[in-house]
């Protein structure tokens, strides 16, 4: 456990001198770990090696690319501008990452990749959906987690700031051979790593670990250092160990060696790719992969999933920038907005009225307050309750169900549930939030009889349609072993179900319904995941899942 820590500790120190030496070329750096006595030991560390300002992430753009300065333009009559923070080069500390929305995010990845700044993401996310945008983090070069380390005696003396100084001299002599991108390169391809940015940035962290140590060429340990600092966030996938070859291939000879080789010139040493591997594959605390690839995937999903579609509201929650409009509308007016709107146009406002007048204030001078809400969300289970599925998985259903439920009471979420069989669909459990309520109905859960999937959908769907006219944003799971058998109109007809299914899919889809299908049955059905392709949804085939699989799947991909 010292060792880990104390390898932790280490990683963590080479990534702030790294980024302190050359944070343009690196882009950022982005430091997963709640609050503690550990992340403020390395946010003060930091601190010592670079600048930076500390931004939140409701910054509104005047802050962030500078506006008009009221009070001094009142008092001076004529417009005066003030820079923003994106104003000067430097670095920028975006705290509280997790809530970052899209277009800060954009914005700050626009300053990023114009080379102006560099960026450190605080990411304090308790759980695995709560993650800084995926937009800005592939765009930050270093990756720090520090959950779970003490930040007691085990951190390795840190770097000076003499000592970053002396590296970022040395920095324009350091060289990289084509070895080292080539290497680096193969490495990215082999964990999943689709961007060029990833290879570049390993080539720029090595450059700078090399000029740490004083050196003007990239070594073996460099390069190693740098794929565990700059690859570990971004990997997808950890290729399995390859087996060793049964014989051993006989060894091409070496080509001849050039007589006319410079003397004291040094190529780098091949570097296998398994201990590179094996490297970034160490960097990574347990868990962490999956944890960052929910939190990708419910970046990706949008505000639908998660905690709520947003609305625009007039009267509370998080307040927006505010817009033009009038008075008598019902909306409040924002007053320093308005002042700052009618405070060019003064001078010659005064000039034209009578005396007397100090402020003039026009109809179009009138902005209103705007707020952004988070609506409900509901999450409708559609349960295949038939002959074939009854009784291997309405036992996990209600299980999962009972589960979510006593996980709601932290958020504004509701569930409902709908059971197909026979050849109908029933409203079994109405929205709710009361798990008292819910288990006295799920006690009761019948099954048995055909598989009418197609009720199940249009059940659902029209659920979906009742409470977005209600404020409420729902999401669809269809738990199903995906041999529909029952068409709409009651027929015991494969075809026309499997039809009738379709055009519901489609008609779900359309309407943007966020949906999760977990196919139950023994063996994976491609008629269910073709269904889900048409839903729009994510494809799961759990043949064997309890209560908290099924509840742990629904979480990770529908925020649940």
């Amino acid at each position: 456990m010292e060792d880990e820590a104390h390898s932790a500790w280490a990683r963590a120190g080479a990534a702030a001198a790294v980024f302190a030496v050359d944070p343009a070329a690196l882009g950022g750096l982005w430091l997963r770990a709640r609050s503690g006595p550990a992340r403020d030991r390395f946010l003060a560390q930091l601190a010592a090696l670079a600048t930076y300002r500390k931004i939140h992430p409701n910054i509104a753009d005047a802050q962030l690319f500078g506006g008009l300065d009221l009070s001094a333009t009142l008092s001076a009559g004529h417009r005066v501008h003030t820079a923003g923070v994106l104003g000067a080069r430097g670095v920028i500390c975006l705290t509280m990452a997790e809530r970052c929305p899209g277009g800060l995010a954009a914005r700050l990845g626009q300053a990023v990749d114009a080379g102006t700044h560099g960026v450190i993401a605080l990411d304090e996310g308790a759980e695995d959906d709560e993650a800084a945008p995926a937009s800005l983090t592939e765009r930050l070069g270093l990756f720090v987690a520090l959950d779970g380390i003490g930040a007691g005696p085990l951190a390795p003396p840190p770097t000076t700031a003499d000592e970053i100084a002396a590296a970022r001299a040395l920095l324009p002599s350091v060289t990289a051979d084509a070895q080292a991108l080539e290497a680096l390169t193969v490495l990215a391809a082999e964990l999943g790593i689709a961007s060029l940015r990833a290879p570049l940035q390993a080539v720029a962290a090595a450059r700078a670990l090399a000029a740490l140590a004083g050196r003007q060429a990239v070594a073996s340990d460099d390069i190693r250092l740098a794929a565990e600092l700059t690859f570990s966030h971004r990997a997808t996938v950890f290729p399995e160990e390859a087996q060793p070859p049964a014989e051993e291939p006989e060894a091409p000879e070496a080509p001849e060696q050039p007589e006319d080789r410079a003397q004291g010139e040094e190529e780098l040493p091949p570097i296998p790719q398994e201990i590179l591997l094996e490297a970034v594959r160490a960097a990574l605390p347990p868990g962490l992969l999956a944890s960052l690839a929910a939190g990708r995937a419910a970046r990706g999903r949008g505000a639908a999933a998660g905690s709520g579609a947003k609305r625009k509201g007039n009267r509370r929650g998080r307040p927006l920038p505010s817009r033009p409009g009038r008075l008598g509308s019902g909306a409040p007016v924002d007053l320093v907005a308005t002042l700052r709107a009618a405070a060019p146009w003064q001078p010659m406002r005064r000039a034209s009225a009578p005396a007397g007048h100090l402020l003039h204030i026009r109809p179009s001078d009138i902005r209103l307050k705007r707020y952004e809400e988070r609506s409900d969300r509901l999450l409708i289970f559609t349960v295949d309750a038939s002959g074939s599925s009854a009784m291997a998985r309405l036992a996990e259903a209600k299980g999962a169900i009972e589960l979510l439920l006593g996980e709601a009471y932290a958020r504004r979420d509701y569930v409902a549930l709908v059971a197909f069989r026979g050849t109908e669909a029933e409203l079994l459990l109405p929205p709710t939030r009361s798990l008292v309520q819910t288990k006295r109905r799920l006690a009761a859960l019948p099954g048995g009889g055909g598989t009418p999937l197609a009720a199940g959908l249009r059940t659902a769907f029209e659920l979906a349609g009742q409470v977005r006219g209600r404020g409420m944003t729902p999401s669809l799971a269809l738990l199903t072993d995906g041999r529909a058998n029952i068409a709409l109109d009651g027929r015991a007809d494969r075809r026309a179900a499997g039809a009738d299914a379709e055009r519901l899919a489609d008609a779900c889809r359309a309407e943007g319904l966020p949906a999760l299908v977990i196919d139950t049955a023994t063996r994976p059905q491609r008629g269910l995941e073709a269904l889900a392709h048409r839903l729009g949804a994510a494809y799961l085939p759990m043949p064997r899942a309890d209560a908290h699989g099924l509840s742990a799947a629904v979480t990770g991909a529908l925020g649940g």
